[in-house]
């Protein structure tokens, strides 16, 4: 099998480091050389997060180069865009309809780019647009928008929904088991 490449960006704090996790822990449940790198950035402050996760028969390296990635799973719109050069021309891009504010506009000194989605699908590029702030909401807590959005990637990585829902009630705190497992359902099914 040849090495499939996965990204998943976002902001600090919105769990990127949880999905790639349990990402891993389900390729490596189906005997793929698994690598997972992540790159931190300004992530306790509010910066953008970068996990690169490749998986086959043999994996060599961690990283992955412009025009590589198979997926990208983004967190924030204004991620979707940052990363776009490393989705594959025939590549799938996931992302969340979320927007947060960057410093920069925050600060008043710039706006928020409009209609970022809508550009990108413009492009021909296979989008998913997925709204998982409000299915995480609608799970029980904002907190697992990262897996809604897991639950939307599950659907395209030809990986068994059960094994997921395994993974996950055997990683997370036990307490929030079940508003887990409900988010990924949700995303699944969005």
């Amino acid at each position: 099998m040849e090495v499939k490449n996965i990204l998943i960006v976002g902001v600090g704090g919105q769990g990127t480091l949880l999905a790639s996790k349990l990402m891993g822990k389900c390729f490596l449940q189906q005997g793929f050389d698994v690598k997972v790198s992540e790159v931190h950035g300004m992530s306790q402050r509010g910066g953008s997060v970068v996990t690169y996760v490749r998986y086959g028969e043999k994996v060599y390296s961690p990283v992955i180069e412009k025009g590589e990635a198979d997926i990208i799973i983004s967190f924030e719109q204004l991620e979707s865009a940052r990363w776009l050069s490393y989705l594959k021309k025939d590549g799938v891009l996931i992302s969340s309809t979320q927007k947060i504010d960057p410093m920069p506009v925050i600060m008043g000194k710039a706006e928020y780019p409009g209609n970022i989605l809508g550009k990108i699908a413009d492009k021909g590029i296979k989008l998913v647009a997925v709204d998982a702030l409000e299915k995480a909401l609608e799970a029980g807590t904002a907190k697992c928008a990262n897996i809604v959005l897991l639950g939307a990637a599950a659907r395209f990585l030809g990986t068994d929904k059960e094994m997921w829902l395994d993974i996950i009630k055997s990683t997370v705190p036990p307490k929030t088991v079940e508003t887990n497992l409900k988010a990924f359902e949700l995303g699944y099914n969005s």
